[in-house]
């Protein structure tokens, strides 16, 4: 009795969360990126170029703090000693989880297909997984619970429309999309606090998050100068200016300043 006491709990705790802002993020504020010129073409293989680079931290990066999941015992026992927080992942001053994309220079001179295969924001471990990722305008985003506890998905756009809806039962999946550019968008669960994730939404391929070592490679940009900016959620945002010709490589380096720590 108690266990199907439970299950109608989250059941109708679904139904209304479902309800909440709507659960299908295509319905979206029109798109504010220009749209593609007359004579937009897509870019030239032969001509194109790379702009490769690392984010680097200078000074010590503050510690992440403790999460408690006491409150949840399935997420207790999916993890195993003591579970940080991923704000800031640095190793040897090598800063991952860093958003690094083309912001202006583009304009609409090129024409990019929007991709088909989807892109997944799992829940795994009371985690979302992975924590910083990219997408393009109009690309499918699926998201999972691979946990077997209630999870509350909050999407928390500016530009785009927000939404919220829950997955009580492990294996669920729910795509949703965006219609519009947004760097970024924050997502938590309203079930648990210590859940957070960040997507970034273009309108064209060249985005990267920083991995091992804090690089990221941008393929196939098009000759021309840009600005390209970096995005950490607690270090902030940078911005470099680069100039490609036909088949360049340039290497740009990001180095935030690490906040002072409270004595």
């Amino acid at each position: 009795m108690v266990r199907v006491t439970r299950l109608l709990a989250c059941v109708a705790l679904f139904a209304a969360c479902a309800a909440c802002g709507g659960s299908d993020g295509s319905k979206s504020a029109e798109p504010s990126s220009p749209k593609a010129a007359p004579d937009a073409k897509k870019v030239d293989t032969a001509t194109a170029a790379t702009i490769t680079g690392k984010v680097m931290l200078d000074g010590t990066a503050p510690a992440n703090p403790v999460i408690k999941m006491s409150s949840d015992p399935t997420c207790t026992s999916a993890n195993s000693g003591e579970v940080h927080a991923e704000s800031y992942v640095v190793d040897k001053g090598a800063v991952q989880n860093v958003f690094v994309y083309i912001k202006d220079g583009l304009g609409n001179k090129y024409l990019f297909d929007t991709p088909t295969d989807a892109v997944t924001l799992d829940q795994k471990g009371c985690h979302y997984i992975p924590h910083v990722l990219g997408i393009r305008v109009g690309q499918p985003l699926d998201i999972v619970n691979s946990d077997s506890t209630m999870h509350n998905v909050h999407g928390m756009p500016e530009t785009n429309r927000e939404f919220n809806f829950g997955q009580p039962v492990p294996g669920m999946k729910q795509a949703v999309a965006f219609t519009a550019p947004e760097v970024m968008i924050p997502f938590k669960c309203d079930v648990h606090a210590w859940m957070h994730a960040y997507i970034g939404v273009v309108n064209h391929p060249y985005f990267a998050v920083t991995g091992s070592g804090g690089t990221f490679e941008l393929k196939s940009v098009p000759p021309g100068t840009y600005t390209v900016e970096a995005w950490h959620e607690k270090l902030g945002r940078q911005e470099q200016s680069v100039t490609l010709g036909d088949k360049d490589s340039k290497e740009i380096t990001f180095t935030f300043k690490a906040p002072a720590v409270a004595q």
